[in-house]
């Protein structure tokens, strides 16, 4: 599978946008799939992951209750709405498929991402 993010842009805090991550191929619903970011000079982390069915769901704490994501597995895409932006949300944001082995899991290492898309950058002004 490969993968395409989009909606990232300029704002100014309290703002929000959605970010969308449209996968090629077949094998879509199989994987888990999670939104990253990363900080200038600093490590990628974890965002947001969502299982293959979308059941279950799991968020980072610095961002629950304002980011929400979300898989239409009829349309290959996963998405991350993102409300109440603040400027330590600034960051480039990447979607990534996790082959999870087969089970209706989430999991947030990213190490066990194994397809990544080319990451799309949020700015948000204060």
């Amino acid at each position: 599978v490969q993968l395409q993010a989009s909606g990232g842009g300029l704002v100014q805090a309290g703002d929000s946008l959605r970010l969308s991550c449209v996968a090629s191929g077949r094998t879509f619903s199989t994987y888990g799939m999670g939104w990253f970011r990363q900080f200038p000079g600093k490590e990628r982390e974890f965002v947001a992951a969502v299982s293959r069915s979308g059941r279950r769901i799991s968020y980072a704490d610095s961002v629950k209750g304002r980011f929400t994501i979300s898989r239409d597995n009829a349309k290959n895409t996963v998405h991350l709405q993102m409300n109440s932006l603040k400027p330590e949300d600034t960051a480039v944001y990447y979607c990534a498929a996790d082959p999870t082995s087969g089970w209706d899991i989430v999991r947030i290492a990213q190490e066990r991402y194994d397809k990544w898309g080319q990451g799309t950058q949020v700015t948000v002004s204060s």
